[in-house]
């Protein structure tokens, strides 16, 4: 993927705000990330992608993608974007899950305490009511429910 990645060296870095820029094409074993200022050039980028995965006999599937147009600070539910002529859906329509994490349009993470907490209780009452030792307990909670709280958050 990074290869394909690079053939689209054209591409200048996407401006946030404040001084910050990023690389516009970001990818991470089969995903892929699109970054941009502009709404055209979001369109460029997908529509080079899109060419360069044919020429590598390879197609981006628009079903199991998701789009986020942010517009002065607030979600755009108006800005649809297309790859091999079809609509990529909104993260508005349908979130999408990515490394443990669902993302929606609501850009905030006030949620994810609640379900921390309720996640944290619900396993510590199994572990609680589960027959072992309370030393093979301890193993459970360092070794089995630590490691998912820190990658639940």
């Amino acid at each position: 993927m990074e290869v394909i990645l690079k053939a689209e060296g054209n591409a200048g870095p996407a401006n946030l705000g404040g001084g910050c820029s990023m690389p516009p094409l970001k990818a991470f074993m089969d995903d892929t990330t699109i970054i941009c200022s502009k709404e055209d050039e979001t369109r460029g980028m997908l529509t080079r992608l899109d060419d360069l995965m044919s020429w590598c006999r390879m197609e981006i599937k628009p079903k199991k993608s998701r789009s986020l147009s942010i517009r002065r600070g607030k979600v755009d539910e108006a800005t649809t974007f297309t790859v091999a002529e079809q609509q990529i859906p909104t993260v508005s329509r349908e979130p999408v899950k990515s490394f443990g994490r669902w993302y929606d349009s609501s850009m905030k993470d006030t949620r994810r305490g609640a379900e921390t907490l309720e996640f944290a209780s619900e396993s510590l009452l199994a572990i609680n009511k589960c027959g072992l030792q309370g030393s093979v307990k301890i193993w459970c909670l360092h070794l089995c429910l630590f490691p998912n709280l820190y990658g639940h958050s």
